[in-house]
């Protein structure tokens, strides 16, 4: 879901040491899609790895998850990230606004019902960053 806040908890993790894959870079995604090659490839390396990406194939890959973490944030902060943030610039167009608030209406159910837990991203990335590592340990 975009504007939830997973390239900044992604950069927070990272500058605590963890690995991080964000699938939207790198060749992970082809045609709005993980490429199961690539994916399988990456989760066969050891340790600890955080990735993010929401695409529809995805649940495939879930039985080699430790967790699937659900971000979430209310509509009106949503709205204001996409509004104001520097680093990405999807969303400031009104029709990727119309469809981020669609799939916050018709996704985010569907991936609340398949994560493991959630965590609400109004806090401070650092404390996101901690509820995370808490619950994965």
């Amino acid at each position: 879901m975009s504007g939830v806040g997973k390239s900044s908890l992604l950069t927070e993790l990272s500058r605590r040491g963890y690995r991080t894959v964000d699938t939207d870079y790198g060749g992970y995604t082809r045609d709005g899609l993980w490429r199961e090659d690539r994916i399988a490839a990456l989760l066969s390396t050891p340790g600890p790895l955080f990735v993010s990406g929401t695409v529809s194939n995805q649940v495939r890959f879930y039985p080699r998850f430790t967790d699937v973490v659900l971000l979430s944030a209310p509509r009106e902060v949503l709205i204001e990230r996409l509004a104001t943030r520097t680093g990405n610039p999807y969303g400031k167009h009104p029709d990727e606004l119309a469809e981020t608030l669609r799939y916050l209406d018709e996704v985010e159910p569907l991936l609340r019902a398949s994560a493991t837990f959630e965590v609400v991203t109004t806090a401070p990335v650092a404390e996101v960053a901690d509820a995370v590592l808490r619950r994965v340990g």
